[in-house]
């Protein structure tokens, strides 16, 4: 069976709009990806008190129940949708993590999970050998919240 889906280029744009004192201080910046073939969009509620895996990474999709191909995907956005609570975001490696908070309204973007990553427990960086993304996961803390994620593959 062949395929009907025809690769597209995905444009991303981040834009800064700020006026300080009359004059323009933003930016804006875009990023075209090329033979984008597939995506995966999902808004999930991420139970209170619970920690919940958004998306699994594995060397192939029929590796691991519900695992996106880490070698295919090339684009990675999550997105607090909450309006007031933030959340703790966990990016996961094969043997270490590094964790942000995403405050209401806050998105993390980040770009091929295959070799993405490299935790370090020092403020020196060894700029070492990075690692594949296995899966990512959110703390709501004691707000049940609402996450956005969207991820482009090839």
């Amino acid at each position: 069976m062949a395929s009907t889906i025809t690769a597209a280029t995905l444009t991303v744009t981040i834009t800064e709009a700020v006026t300080l004192n009359g004059y323009d201080q933003g930016s804006s910046n875009s990023l075209t990806i090329s033979s984008v073939n597939e995506v995966f969009k999902r808004i999930v509620t991420c139970p209170a008190s619970n920690v919940t895996v958004i998306a699994s990474f594995n060397s192939n999709v029929y590796g691991a129940a519900g695992a996106l191909d880490v070698e295919d995907v090339k684009y990675i956005r999550i997105t607090n949708k909450d309006d007031t609570n933030a959340l703790e975001l966990g990016v996961i490696g094969a043997a270490t993590n590094y964790m942000v908070e995403l405050g209401a309204g806050e998105s993390h973007v980040l770009g091929s999970p295959d070799t993405l990553m490299l935790a370090e427990a020092d403020t020196d960086p060894s700029f070492g050998t990075m690692t594949d993304l296995s899966s990512i996961e959110v703390d709501p803390g004691s707000n049940a919240i609402d996450v956005e994620l969207f991820i482009a593959s090839g």
